[in-house]
């Protein structure tokens, strides 16, 4: 049977605990024979993909195809045996290619210490457990839209989407890398989506990242750059993205 910690080593990895949760995992490394075994194949898979295969951008159809897959993963209790059969099954010829492609996909995907996505998942993180989530309530596009032009100085695309299940409940003012931000935030089933809004021109922003069961899509319009994050599914955060793409040239019209 796996090692139950077999999922905190993977975060150990990619870089996703805190240091104390880092020690513990290291600590356990010591006399886990098991989770030594899967650390060691996660690092060598990893460094023969950015070593040996081509890398090629995945184009938007195959990464939201691929995040599908993984919401409808079981828990990865198996990784072990995983990683030895896949790797050692496509041994050759254009299999070995493509597969190194579609996994590149995970392995490449931006870095866990990428300072934009840390500080996104902890800015929704700190609005979910804190009661910082809102700072003015309504469903009321024109509440919520002049108050971020007032408080945030940004005037984003605001609706309620609740035909659609995205229930409109406020926004409020918040800080990604010192930058201030108007947030929009709407309810979905039980989950929150927080829908981030800044001016600037950050290069190298991805469409697409998951950090900690958190999806978080990228989009610009205009100036402004737009990143929405949920632990909804998939399609229900590309779905809202969707919307609020309509929306933003619906405001450029007004």
């Amino acid at each position: 049977m796996p090692c139950d910690q077999a999922q905190r080593v993977e975060a150990y990895l990619d870089g996703e605990l805190g240091a104390a949760d880092a020690l513990a995992v290291e600590q356990h490394l010591e006399y886990c024979a098991q989770c030594r075994a899967l650390l060691a194949q996660l690092e060598t898979l990893r460094g023969d993909i950015r070593q040996r295969a081509t890398y090629h951008r995945a184009d938007a159809a195959l990464r939201t195809k691929i995040a599908r897959a993984l919401d409808s993963q079981s828990p990865r209790g198996d990784v072990i045996p995983w990683v030895r059969n896949v790797w050692t099954g496509a041994a050759g010829g254009a299999t070995a290619t493509a597969l190194a492609a579609s996994l590149a996909f995970f392995f490449l995907l931006p870095a866990a210490s990428d300072p934009l996505i840390t500080d996104i998942t902890n800015a929704h993180l700190r609005s979910i457990a804190s009661e910082h989530l809102i700072d003015v309530v309504s469903s009321d596009r024109h509440t919520v839209k002049p108050w971020l032009a007032v408080h945030a100085d940004l005037s984003p695309p605001v609706a309620d989407f609740s035909k659609q299940g995205f229930t409109l409940v406020g926004g409020r003012v918040d800080f990604l890398e010192g930058v201030r931000a108007a947030v929009t935030v709407y309810r979905h089933g039980a989950h929150i989506v927080n829908v981030f809004a800044w001016a600037g021109y950050n290069e190298g922003l991805p469409d697409f990242a998951t950090r900690n069961g958190y999806h978080i899509v990228f989009w610009r319009s205009g100036n402004l750059v737009f990143c929405a994050i949920s632990d909804t599914a998939v399609d229900d955060i590309l779905e809202l993205s969707r919307l609020l793409k309509g929306m933003s040239q619906t405001d450029a019209r007004e």
